[in-house]
């Protein structure tokens, strides 16, 4: 309440509550946060999902190594590698080179069922008994570990459910538990298709190093003996296309008895 002297037109003074409510700054609040939105993944992407799951899935990896072998098998019935017994090999290549990319389409070809007798005799009619032994040998190991790979990346996971039967768990446990003893009976025996032994090991646990060791030293007594006959054919009454042909003979017999025998102890486990 003002006194006589401020009306009368002296100097009023504020009371020390009206100071200090005026000297109160307020403080801006810092803004509140958005309230948190779902995140909804676009339809596509989970379509992009089911098509990736679709195309890894077992089955699908399995139509693909069918379709692969197909191809391989076309290619092969149309380019006829077979001419090379009367061709010949192109004559730019000779020597270690020519026998290189021999072994190299030696591979291939067996990949794509090409019978490895008939890659054996055009090896030693192309390149001689000790060069084209190298060169078979080579691309034997190279086609095993191609076909050994696809088998086992693309058809493994599809087709091991598929072991249900008494001989196929039989030979798989064979294969898996004596994977270098049972390839290298494969190889030394003449009776077994060599894409099938591939097919058979890679769907089975073996391994990589069993594998490869037991078809280089069970293909080297046929394959010498292929390449042999192939280097002497011109001369068939010679000693050594007759070594050969017993050669060749002689673990087919050898093969059979164990093949036998295998037999009968698969079926009375």
């Amino acid at each position: 309440m003002l006194d006589a002297h401020t009306r009368s037109g002296g100097t009023a003074t504020a009371s020390p509550r009206a100071t200090a409510s005026e000297l109160v700054v307020p403080v801006p609040l810092p803004p509140l946060p958005p309230a948190a939105v779902p995140v909804t993944a676009p339809p596509s992407a989970g379509f992009a999902a089911r098509c990736t799951r679709a195309l890894l899935s077992p089955w699908a990896r399995f139509s693909l190594l069918i379709a692969l072998l197909a191809a391989a098998a076309s290619s092969v019935l149309l380019f006829e590698p077979q001419r090379l017994l009367s061709d010949g090999w192109p004559p730019h290549l000779g020597g270690v080179a020519a026998a290189s990319v021999f072994a190299v389409a030696y591979g291939l070809c067996t990949v794509a069922f090409v019978p490895r007798p008939l890659l054996n005799l055009a090896a030693g009619a192309l390149f001689g008994s000790q060069l084209g032994i190298g060169a078979a040998l080579a691309g034997t190991v190279l086609g095993a570990g191609l076909a050994f790979g696809l088998g086992r990346i693309l058809g493994q996971d599809a087709l091991r459910p598929l072991l249900r039967g008494r001989l196929l768990r039989a030979a798989d446990g064979q294969l898996s538990r004596h994977g270098l003893r049972s390839m290298l009976a494969a190889r030394l025996f003449p009776g077994v298709p060599f894409w099938a032994a591939n097919y058979c090991a890679a769907v089975s646990r073996m391994g990589w190093l069993p594998f490869l060791a037991a078809t280089a030293l069970g293909s080297i007594p046929n394959t010498a003996a292929y390449v042999v006959a192939g280097a002497s054919a011109s001369s068939p009454t010679s000693p050594l296309f007759l070594a050969s042909m017993a050669a060749i003979g002689l673990p087919a017999a050898v093969g059979a008895v164990v093949a036998w025998r295998k037999r009968h102890h698969l079926r009375r486990r």
